[in-house]
């Protein structure tokens, strides 16, 4: 009986063995794939140089992949021909990855959506210069199998591909609302390192001085697309040509920021909701007026066919036409001037530009008296400020920002019908080329998330340019406990508020 519990015990061993030695994706009674991943590829290599052979390959012998670099834009690292491939697996894993190969004068024979297969057994992967790269490997090893295919091109911000720089190495992607900083003098051209920031980061864009483009005029504010180089100096983005350099309508400044807000006052939610605002500039409101419209989509799961404008109860709106306010000042729109409800702390020594009694008086121009203004549960509800006071169906806002939970607000149509948004740190307007007008499209889904306890004020810090009206630092939400008794410097002074620059 010992022995054959010996026995057991031996093959039980070696099999683990011989399983541990085959790659992940192998599984017993499969036949071995003669292809590697570039997300398998790429985990070989442990800061030293490695010669590919059949064992740490796992038995495969080639890679395949669609080619994302252009040689013909000349503004590549000399002789790198570059494939992106995902890893076939059913575990949901993001495993886009990519991969250089040096292939000296021969890379130019291939163009972005060539589908190629390539035998890379006896080359060696190596970083050079900083990037990690296949070298070794002979023309007469690459095989074209098509012509034209899908490319991937991700949608990244500064904060993630500066976190996962091996992540997005070698691979396609785009950055948008890119603001170059500084500001390009007239005429600049885009030959050289520029920094771009899209309000989550900063980004390094190269082109070379020998680029065919390289004397083409920087546009300060663009979606820039290129490959995710890690050079000697750094994280870089290396557009292919000049169109991968989008320019992108220069943004409107609001005059009023979205920074705060309290959806759900201690007791009874009438008339004591307010929405918290910091002005950009000095503004006298009789001059220039404005509008604040909140949406409430309670229990309805229907795209609001005129947006903000249409009214019921889905939309209030409150003018602003009196009053003014200081550049960098707090000011609130709401009901009545408590700080979390009745017989809390007044706060009417605060600058209040609207305070309206919505749960008893109807909205301006559209909309019915509601016991919610700010939706405390629910579906997705917003606040948007607009630029005077007639507002559509067209109408785009300054600033918005949504927050709560789901609810299908946005319609594809044809016609499209949902919230409008605007170029915020938020949502962009432009993507993949292409106009993106509502909450809910493309990828404009971001919201807030409801206050983690009822009561709580719900901070949104960010850094915002007013000249530019981009932000430097995209906002992101705090909450603050309020008690009967919380002063106006609770929700005023509070680190990490939104502050601004310019």
């Amino acid at each position: 009986m010992k022995k054959i519990i010996l026995y057991i015990g031996t093959l039980i061993f070696i099999c683990g063995t011989w399983m541990g030695c085959k790659r992940e994706t192998d599984y017993i009674g499969v036949t071995v794939s003669p292809y590697i991943s570039n997300f398998d590829l790429r985990k070989l290599f442990k800061n030293a140089d490695v010669t590919l052979n059949n064992e740490n390959l796992g038995g495969a012998d080639f890679v395949k992949g669609v080619v994302i670099s252009n040689q013909a834009g000349g503004n590549l690292p000399a002789g790198l021909l570059i494939l992106q491939n995902s890893r076939i697996a059913g575990n949901g894993i993001d495993s886009l990855r990519g991969i250089a190969i040096n292939l000296g004068t021969d890379a130019a024979k291939y163009i972005p959506g060539d589908s190629v297969h390539v035998r890379i057994t006896g080359s060696t992967l190596k970083r050079i210069n900083g990037i990690l790269q296949l070298t070794g490997v002979a023309a007469s090893n690459i095989e074209k199998k098509a012509s034209g295919r899908n490319i991937i091109t991700r949608a990244v911000n500064s904060a993630s591909l500066a976190g996962r720089p091996e992540f997005y190495e070698s691979t396609l992607i785009t950055i948008s609302k890119g603001n170059v900083e500084p500001v390009p003098a007239s005429g600049e051209s885009v030959a050289g390192n520029k920094v771009i920031n899209d309000g989550y980061g900063s980004t390094t864009v190269h082109t070379e001085t020998s680029a065919a483009f390289a004397n083409q005029e920087l546009t300060p504010f663009a979606d820039f697309t290129g490959i995710v180089f890690k050079t000697a100096t750094g994280l870089q983005l290396w557009p292919r040509t000049f169109d991968d350099i989008f320019p992108l309508a220069v943004i409107k400044p609001s005059a009023l920021v979205i920074t705060g807000y309290l959806t759900d006052p201690n007791g009874a939610d009438n008339n004591y909701e307010y929405i918290q605002f910091k002005a950009t500039r000095d503004i006298d409101f009789a001059v220039t007026p404005f509008s604040v419209v909140t949406c409430n989509n309670a229990g309805i799961l229907a795209a609001p066919a005129t947006g903000w404008a249409l009214g019921g109860v889905r939309t209030y709106k409150i003018n602003i036409t009196t009053g003014t306010v200081k550049k960098g000042q707090f000011c609130y729109v709401g009901g009545n001037k408590n700080i979390w409800g009745s017989g809390s702390t007044n706060i009417s020594s605060a600058v209040w530009i609207s305070s309206t009694q919505y749960s008893t008086v109807n909205s301006m121009d559209f909309g019915t008296a509601t016991a919610n203004l700010l939706a405390n549960s629910g579906n997705v509800a917003g606040v948007a400020v607009f630029d005077g006071i007639k507002v559509d169906g067209n109408s785009i806002p300054l600033d918005v920002i949504m927050y709560g939970g789901n609810g299908a607000v946005y319609a594809a149509g044809p016609p499209e019908a949902g919230y409008r948004i605007t170029n915020t740190d938020k949502y962009s307007t432009i993507q993949n080329r292409k106009a993106v007008a509502f909450y809910g499209a493309g990828t404009n889904t971001s919201k807030f998330a409801f206050p983690s306890n009822a009561g709580n004020f719900t901070m949104l810090g960010g850094v915002y340019d007013t000249k530019t009206g981009l932000w430097s630092t995209g906002r992101t939400a705090q909450f603050i406990t309020l008690t009967a008794t919380s002063p106006l410097s609770t929700i005023e002074t509070a680190t990490g508020f939104t502050t601004i620059v310019n």
